[in-house]
């Protein structure tokens, strides 16, 4: 009888071993490979914020396993696709450094420059994301001329330069609007210089250059032929 009660003190003890590591010891964590298949399993449905933890868990606990490769191009897939455009830029970039010759780098530079002509938000804003994507897709074209992105980076750059060059028309018009002519007059021919393959757009710039030239002739001549009351004040002096 006392060996019976011995073997079920026992038992109990194992029994509540196991409740106290169920309760009270941190769990394991997911392998990289589990990781792994539960970012897939997250993008297939289209869970991209799940995902993105998945991924970055793995990133960083498994930095050199067989999947962080992979992994870390499925990252930007990832923002990109949650519309976190320059986090997927940030992840593109990363990857970009630390596999500059994987067989994939032609697609990284496409995504690159599609997500920061994506994060363009307006006409009066800075445009530095735009002449960076422009710099992502001519480096596409140059260096990988056989990739299937070649044509669509070809129409990107036609788009971001073209928005471009609309800002720097919003800036002049600011500019001849507040009667600045001369500012103005600058910008417009800055148009015509460095947009030469935009028509339309430097058709428009030349003309309204002449106008503002024009007026900004007039004004200096307005200013000779009427000097301020300062001046002629310090000229009696």
């Amino acid at each position: 009888m006392r060996k019976y009660l011995i073997l079920f003190s026992f038992v109990l003890l194992l029994n509540g071993c196991g409740a106290i590591d169920y309760y009270f010891l941190t769990p394991p964590e997911d392998t990289a490979q589990e990781l792994f298949e539960n970012a897939r399993g997250f993008m297939q449905d289209k869970d991209y914020p799940d995902a993105i933890d998945s991924l970055t868990k793995l990133n960083d606990r498994y930095p050199f396993s067989p999947y962080a490769t992979e992994a870390r191009l499925m990252l930007g897939d990832a923002y990109a696709l949650d519309r976190q455009y320059l986090e997927a830029v940030d992840a593109y970039e990363e990857f970009l450094n630390m596999h500059p010759r994987h067989e994939s780098i032609d697609y990284v530079l496409f995504q690159i420059g599609v997500n920061k002509f994506d994060s363009h938000r307006s006409i009066d804003l800075p445009q530095t994301q735009l002449a960076e994507a422009v710099e992502s897709f001519r480096r596409l074209v140059s260096g990988y001329p056989q990739s299937v992105y070649r044509e669509q980076s070809l129409e990107y750059i036609v788009k971001c330069r073209t928005l471009m060059a609309e800002h720097e028309m919003f800036v002049a018009d600011f500019y001849f609007k507040s009667q600045s002519y001369r500012a103005a007059w600058t910008r417009y021919t800055y148009i015509v210089d460095n947009f030469p393959e935009l028509d339309e757009i430097v058709k428009l710039a030349e003309s309204k250059a002449k106008v503002a030239y024009f007026y900004a002739q007039e004004a200096d001549n307005d200013s000779k032929r009427h000097p301020s009351k300062l001046k002629q004040y310090f000229d009696w002096l």
